[in-house]
């Protein structure tokens, strides 16, 4: 067991004695338990992160493609064209549902 001056002792002080880890909390020592907390997530949030990382693998690899070759770059610009005119629809299409 290591030194500690007993009267010394604060709440909140931590020392390995022997295999175990403790920590004084006032009036004891306690065993620091060894087990690891450990957190999951339900289905739909694995496969929301699943899209999503195969979507950026996606978009990553369609940059590169852009950058060697001319037909995709021009592909690409079109397509992020068509993005904003459709959000633009959208946005109308939902403006005019308001007032009518």
């Amino acid at each position: 067991m290591p030194y500690i001056n007993n009267s010394n002792t604060s709440a909140g002080m931590v020392r390995y004695n022997n295999s175990n880890l403790e920590v004084y909390d006032g009036s004891s020592w306690l065993v620091i338990n060894g087990s690891i907390a450990s957190v999951g997530l339900n289905g739909a949030a694995e496969s929301a992160i699943d899209w999503a990382m195969k979507k950026m693998a996606e978009e990553e690899m369609i940059k590169a493609l852009a950058e060697k070759h001319p037909a995709v770059k021009i592909a690409l610009a079109n397509l992020d064209k068509a993005k904003q005119q459709l959000d633009a629809t959208i946005i109308l299409s939902k403006e005019h549902e308001t007032t009518s």
